[in-house]
């Protein structure tokens, strides 16, 4: 199936998809904010440059856009009909990439959380609670996605 845009507007419209400073980001790094804890962000030295360190709890939070990092029975995760084998593609290869990141952050000793927009798209206020929650527990990891 040919794409519906032309190239230059496709090209266009994929230069402006952020990989940092996202909604979502934005949303659990005010929330946090407010409830006092304290992160540092996109740490270059720690695999997978995690979205924010909480360097005082020893934690990272992973905050995943259901698309682009394929969340598991979401409907935002559906691969585009266009082009579809190379969109398969791609995608495989960031999950493949989030992966080997989550398991060599838990190897070095950090605790990892993982935010899903969707969960934030459905009620933000306690998706934020439940990850301060954990911050401040002593829990090794966390996923938190929508709730059925």
């Amino acid at each position: 199936m040919a794409d519906v845009m032309s190239a230059e507007k496709r090209s266009s419209l994929m230069s402006r998809i952020k990989g940092k400073d996202t909604r979502p980001e934005m949303l659990v790094r005010q929330g946090l904010w407010r409830a006092g804890l304290r992160y540092r962000l996109h740490d270059r030295r720690l695999p997978g440059r995690p979205d924010l360190v909480l360097p005082r709890w020893h934690a990272v939070v992973l905050v995943h856009g259901c698309f682009w990092h394929q969340h598991p029975g979401c409907p935002h995760a559906a691969v585009p009909a266009t082009r579809a084998e190379s969109w398969q593609q791609k995608l495989s290869g960031n999950r493949e990439r989030d992966a080997r990141a989550h398991g060599a952050l838990l190897a070095s000793g950090w605790r990892v959380a993982v935010v899903w927009e969707c969960a934030l798209r459905q009620d933000a206020e306690r998706s934020i609670r439940t990850l301060e929650q954990w911050v401040r527990s002593s829990g090794q990891t966390i996923e938190i996605g929508r709730q059925p």
